[in-house]
């Protein structure tokens, strides 16, 4: 054993490494303070970052996991069952419930939603915009085909929540509309909306989603093979309940810094009170520091091995670059919470799976906006059981 393995394996003895959601919190041997070690063993501790290795703490993780036990016969390994803590009961309601409390969220949702288009004047009348947005949504939510689907939609009609069962197509029309982006949108806010008085923190960060369009190559020239394009999806999440506040897409070279500031406006628009932002390195900068602190939050986004204290105009990237590098304990544990990010992008991609079935990019603009609608419903469903709130969408309108 190096040094570093021989330190975890003495804080593994010691019982000093808890589980947590989305992996370990270690005790640190010099003050009272933890580090927190994710999945993949990756620790968020000054050694960690600055040596790229693993430290101690991802051994002790290593250790308390697989614990070696020195016995006459030779080495044995003791395996330990990993735990989680978990509101079974509310989780239990919520997941046997989410099928019929979906179609009731979203329809409430969905009432006096204003179609873009003028009023039909002449001609067949066409299926009505709500009914449209509820099957679109719903397709999505249960990523059944468009044939398929109908057996979904037609349950639907029997209990009065939709006014007709459209044709197989309909779905994949109305997503085709760029005039829809802005709608979803606005209906990305309204499922946030009830949280507003649990959220005051919040986590920035993007993920890709594969699409099944395909991008150019030159396969017998240059060797290059099929590839899939992919979306990009920048979201600010609520690190209490992992609700999406606000998205941006853009395509998958999109940058990731220039969206801070945008998701965190559209977050405080929909009436949230900004209290911490928390992002990786890359978006680290002075304007997005000042922008957190201007409207009376707290930035946690740590700083790169070359960056200099020196305000150039930003007091508060001078008062933070401070806190990181005297108070490193303290920032990390507060920066501890974008991990929830992660959560967030796991759970979406579980549930309502990575890859987009539309054939454009503004069907799938649309398609992954309505994923994000579907999985906010589900957070809803979830808290209803966990926080007993009671989603009041029609309020939530009126105040955006």
């Amino acid at each position: 054993m190096d040094k570093r393995q021989e330190k975890g394996f003495e804080i593994a003895k010691q019982k000093q490494v808890q589980t947590v959601k989305n992996g370990w919190l270690v005790k640190s041997q010099s003050n009272d303070g933890f580090y927190k070690v994710l999945e993949d063993f990756i620790c968020d501790c000054p050694d960690s970052e600055l040596h790229n290795s693993t430290c101690k703490h991802a051994y002790a993780v290593r250790y308390y996991l697989d614990i070696e036990r020195h016995r006459p016969e030779g080495i044995t390994n003791e395996r330990i069952r990993l735990t989680y803590k978990q509101a079974w009961s509310a989780y239990n309601k919520a997941q046997t419930l989410e099928g019929d409390l979906f179609d009731t969220l979203l329809v409430d949702l969905l009432k006096e939603v204003m179609d873009p288009l003028p009023p039909q004047v002449h001609g067949r009348p066409r299926v009505g915009f709500n009914t449209g947005l509820f099957v679109a949504i719903k397709k999505v939510y249960t990523q059944m085909s468009s044939r398929r689907a109908v057996s979904a939609f037609g349950v639907s009609k029997e209990r009065g929540q939709i006014e007709k069962v459209p044709h197989f197509n309909h779905p994949s029309v109305l997503l085709n509309r760029t005039d829809l982006t802005p709608v979803l949108q606005d209906l990305i806010a309204i499922t946030s909306a009830p949280l507003r008085t649990i959220e005051t923190n919040f986590a920035i960060d993007s993920t890709g989603f594969r699409t099944c369009s395909f991008g150019a190559y030159c396969e017998d020239k240059y060797g290059t093979k099929k590839q899939h394009r992919w979306l990009k999806a920048h979201v600010s999440v609520g690190t209490k309940t992992n609700i999406i506040t606000a998205v941006r897409i853009t395509s998958e070279n999109g940058a990731d810094s220039p969206q801070f500031i945008p998701l965190l406006e559209r977050t405080a628009q929909n009436g949230f009170m900004i209290g911490e932002a928390y992002a990786d390195k890359a978006y680290l900068s002075r304007t997005n520091l000042s922008f957190v602190d201007g409207i009376g939050g707290t930035p946690y986004i740590p700083f790169k091995s070359n960056s200099k204290g020196a305000p150039q105009g930003s007091k508060i990237w001078r008062q933070m670059f401070h806190y990181f590098a005297y108070n490193k304990e303290e920032f990390l544990s507060h920066y501890h919470n974008r991990s929830n990010i992660e959560s967030t992008f796991s759970a979406l991609k579980k549930t309502l799976g990575e890859t987009l079935k539309s054939k454009n990019v503004v069907a799938q603009n649309n398609e992954l906006l309505c994923k994000i609608i579907a999985y906010n419903i589900t957070v809803l469903i979830h808290e209803m059981h966990e926080l007993g709130i009671e989603p009041d969408f029609a309020n939530a309108k009126l105040s955006l």
